[in-house]
């Protein structure tokens, strides 16, 4: 069973994903907060595995909330609700520890499989919005240089397997891209976001486009 928990400002959004989370039998809405201090508070209080995040909210918002969170000891997947994919917040979101973000448009047959694929450990962020956040994180020049300095500690390896997260490839497919077993990918992925200091899959993928190793 995979346990969630909700965070918006807005009521009828919470009720509107726990209806939709509901109606699938694997999934669990443990818990709801309108708020990022509440919200932190319900993570502690429940345990969940993925919580959908707003942003924009009143008091404590969600990009503080994200980085109370990340600093858990063991820290549920946050995917950011927004209502539109440029939101402005969504790049340091994905910078201070979320596993992705969704807009609240998604269907809700996909917003289900979206869940389950972060709760899978996955990054969820669609190729449009990929590209935008690409694009915005690529303007910082401190940032490509610091993802450069980050990626030369790398083996040739392991910046292979960065490339591949930084085009948002799941385990299988990099180790079919790479003859290698998921198993070895595993361990590469696991050593590599050590040695890079990122918190998941994400940030490594977005640290791997700052860097320029990704050739699309």
């Amino acid at each position: 069973m995979i346990r969630v928990v909700v965070v918006d400002d807005e009521p009828m959004v919470c009720a509107h994903l726990r209806t939709i989370l509901g109606s699938a039998a694997d999934i669990e809405v443990v818990d709801e907060a309108h708020d990022g201090a509440a919200g932190v508070e319900a993570v502690v209080r429940n345990r969940p595995d993925v919580v959908l995040m707003d942003l924009r909210m009143p008091g404590v918002d969600g990009l503080t909330a994200i980085e109370r969170i990340s600093e858990l000891a063991e820290p549920p997947a946050v995917v950011v609700l927004t209502t539109f994919d440029a939101d402005q917040y969504v790049l340091r979101a994905l910078r201070a520890g979320a596993a992705g973000f969704l807009v609240k448009s998604t269907p809700p047959e996909d917003l289900i499989g979206l869940v389950k694929v972060a709760a899978d450990g996955h990054t969820v962020l669609s190729p449009i919005a990929a590209r935008r956040l690409i694009a915005a994180s690529a303007d910082s020049q401190s940032a490509r240089d610091r993802a450069r300095k980050l990626v030369g500690s790398l083996t040739e390896r392991e910046v292979e397997v960065l490339a591949c997260l930084g085009e948002g490839l799941p385990n299988a497919q990099i180790a079919s891209r790479l003859y290698l077993s998921e198993a070895t990918i595993k361990g590469y992925v696991s050593r590599m976001l050590d040695k890079l200091g990122c918190a998941n899959r994400t940030q490594a993928g977005l640290l791997a486009h700052d860097a320029g190793v990704v050739s699309s």
